[in-house]
């Protein structure tokens, strides 16, 4: 009989051999394959680098253009004649009209590989802009029949710019891309200046779905970004919500209208009015549960009266409604609708409550966070911090909710400067740090190229347009 001693080495080659199998049946150890992924991803994204700094002042050039030159929802026919005209100078294939003014590219890499979208916001707001800036807004335009001032207040001027920059710079790259990047242009985010809420007709992104912007040619993931006040280059990443959802919220109280000095002969919506929008507020202290997710109801309109002693036969009210759950916002719209009616109902008054949903939670699919947090790290200037829930909504969340989407935002607050002193989005002293643009623009493209080398490769089958 032979000393067991004998046997050792072998069998202990042999329980190595399994530990390294099954670690690598569990993807604990990364194969070679992956080596090869990292290699030409590190590769990539220094070319991307650099294609965003040597782009850098072309970039800066579009987004005074724009913001010289504002255009409200669904009127933006110079931006997207700007965008188009490049994207073919890029040899990309354009479609033009999605949605209305929408403008969407496909750029088809030279290696088969997935589809991924990356999306900006044209439209600008009816703000009058102040003077100072040697590119700041003069234009004006036709809003329902009313004329307004126009400002890019919101940042979607240098979206647009930055996605402009972000197609160079992945062109640049097209012998080595491996898929394609779907880049859409967006009219209308903020809302048409022709279509009216409720009316039934949509804008924005879901018009562009309605018009089949994912019905040929469907991407895998899409990814979105926005500016906002906070440290130059610094980007905020949340998984899961990220922005709120948007209901528009009208109310009218009608009572019995009479002379302001004999009360008793009235049946007064004014005071009913009162006690309606303070009750509204209890809706979301007393019956909302804020720890589930928080909400906001606020009323930001209200119309009554022709004279300081007549009382009004009826009064309106028009707010916002803000959520980041469907259950709660669900819940929310009933409690606001029995509150509203019986409080007025306790004034002998009535209150006819209507509620119109515009833009869904925009959510951030957690895998797709996770996978590109990394990534984010390697691209942000000054460094990426958790976000926030943002009490704005996003029609990204329409994108979002077709396939997987991440929606980020971007400081661009001066060095110097404290971000909480800001000037706010849709403020007309919003101020823009420009060198904060090339990381944004580094960040989209990066994320894209990402995409398209991690994970099951479906090569997508692009339809050309006639």
């Amino acid at each position: 009989m032979k000393n067991r001693s004998q046997y050792f080495p072998v069998i202990f080659i042999a329980v190595l051999a399994i530990i390294s199998l099954s670690i690598a049946a569990n993807g604990q150890a990364p194969a070679p394959a992956t080596k090869g992924v990292s290699s030409m991803l590190a590769a990539l994204e220094t070319k991307i680098k650099q294609q965003s700094n040597a782009v850098e002042a072309k970039l800066i050039a579009w987004r005074q253009d724009i913001h010289r030159n504002p255009e409200l929802g669904d009127q933006e026919q110079r931006t997207a004649n700007l965008v188009a005209d490049h994207l073919r100078t890029l040899g990309i294939q354009v479609q033009t009209a999605v949605g209305g003014t929408g403008v969407v590219g496909i750029l088809k890499g030279d290696k088969p590989g997935r589809l991924v979208a990356l999306r900006a916001d044209m439209d600008a707001l009816p703000i009058q802009e102040p003077s100072g800036l040697p590119f700041a807004s003069k234009a004006t335009q036709q809003q329902k029949g009313v004329t307004v001032p126009l400002m890019h207040a919101c940042g979607h001027d240098t979206h647009t710019a930055m996605l402009m920059a972000a197609a160079e710079v992945l062109t640049s790259l097209k012998s080595d891309l491996p898929g394609s990047v779907m880049f859409i242009f967006q009219p209308a985010e903020e809302g048409s200046s022709l279509v009216e809420p409720g009316s039934g007709k949509s804008w924005g992104a879901k018009r562009m779905l309605e018009d089949g912007l994912f019905a040929k040619n469907k991407p895998e993931a899409v990814f979105g970004l926005h500016v906002h006040p906070g440290k130059s280059g610094q980007i905020d990443y949340k998984p899961g919500p990220a922005a709120a959802s948007s209901d528009v919220l009208n109310i009218s109280v009608s009572g019995q209208q009479g002379h302001g000095g004999m009360p008793w002969n009235t049946i007064d919506p004014v005071v009913a009015s009162a006690l309606v929008i303070t009750g509204l507020q209890t809706v979301v202290s007393r019956r909302t549960d804020l720890t589930t997710s928080p909400a906001v109801v606020s009323v930001g309109m209200i119309h009554g009266g022709s004279s300081q002693n007549v009382i009004p036969d009826t009064v309106k009210m028009v707010g916002t409604i803000r959520t980041y759950d469907a259950d709660v916002r669900k819940q929310l719209h009933a409690d606001i609708k029995q509150a509203a009616e019986h409080i007025a109902e306790g004034t002998y008054a009535k209150a006819r409550v209507t509620i119109t949903p515009m833009y869904d939670v925009t959510t951030n699919d957690p895998m797709l966070a996770s996978q590109m947090l990394s990534v984010l790290k390697r691209v942000a200037e000054a460094g990426v911090v958790p976000g926030t829930l943002q009490g704005a909504s996003e029609d990204f969340s329409y994108f979002a909710k077709e396939v997987p989407g991440l929606y980020i935002f971007l400081g661009i607050t001066p060095e110097g400067e404290d971000p909480a002193q800001a000037a706010p989005n849709h403020n007309p002293k919003f101020f823009v740090d420009e060198k904060a643009l090339v990381v944004g623009t580094r960040a989209m493209a990066t994320m894209a190229v990402n995409f398209l080398l991690t994970g099951p490769m479906k090569p997508a089958a692009i339809k050309q347009e006639k």
